[in-house]
């Protein structure tokens, strides 16, 4: 989405359009690595330095309330925001926390079967497997 499609959205859903809001938008929804608010907000101070974590966490919020970010909440660590809202499979590495997304059409048909299933249209997903990557199995064996 380019910046003048995110501004048109905002728009339409009755936001006010600042730079501020604009550059937290572009940061989260151009994530892959699924960053927590405190990365965000480390990241939009270096442009916008009286910017404050408030700010951050509103358009947070905002950005989930129209669809377009996903929280990833876990028991003891903070949320993580996904930008991908479509079917997918968070992998994540149970030593490191890195999150990674997968996809594929056989993934798109089962949730498609599934949904016909149920019979019912789903406000949400969320699916995780949970991994040991490979660069913390080194580190486990190492230190061994």
């Amino acid at each position: 989405m380019n910046e003048e499609q995110l501004i048109s959205r905002l728009r339409e859903n009755g936001y006010k359009i600042t730079p501020q809001r604009i550059a937290i938008c572009k940061i989260v929804l151009s994530n892959e690595k699924h960053p927590n608010a405190e990365q965000i907000f480390e990241e939009i101070k270096r442009k916008h330095p009286a910017i404050s974590m408030t700010t951050v966490y509103h358009t947070l919020d905002m950005l989930k309330e129209m669809g377009m970010l996903t929280e990833l909440r876990f028991n003891s660590q903070p949320s993580r925001f996904d930008p991908n809202t479509s079917v997918h499979i968070n992998i994540i590495c149970k030593g490191c926390g890195v999150i990674w997304d997968y996809s594929s059409d056989t993934l798109r048909n089962k949730w498609n079967h599934i949904i016909s299933e149920i019979g019912k249209q789903p406000i949400g997903q969320r699916l995780d497997v949970y991994i040991i990557c490979d660069d913390c199995k080194k580190n486990l064996h190492q230190e061994k």
